[in-house]
C-alpha cells in the first residue's frame, strides 16, 4: 500500500471519528435520546446520518441547527 493511500485512509478514519453518537448529541443538547429519535422520525432536529445500523451526527451540523433555533 502506498503512503498516499495510507494517508487517505487515515484522513477518512479521522472524519468518522468526528461523528457524534446519539448519546453524545443527547448530552450536548440536554435532551433524552427518545426525543432525538422522535425528531428524526418527524424530520425535525439536527440532521442525522445512518452509518450501517447506527445513527450519527456531524458536530458542526448539530451546532448550526442549535444556532438557527435562537
Amino acid at each position: 500500500m502506498s503512503p498516499v493511500t495510507r494517508q487517505k485512509q487515515r484522513s477518512q478514519a479521522a472524519d468518522f471519528e468526528s461523528l457524534w453518537t446519539i448519546d453524545q448529541v443527547s448530552a450536548f443538547l440536554g435532551l433524552p435520546k427518545k426525543t432525538l429519535y422522535q425528531w428524526r422520525h418527524k424530520g425535525y432536529g439536527p440532521r442525522s446520518h445512518r452509518v450501517g445500523k447506527h445513527v450519527r451526527y456531524f458536530p458542526e451540523e448539530v451546532r448550526s441547527w442549535v444556532e438557527a433555533q435562537g
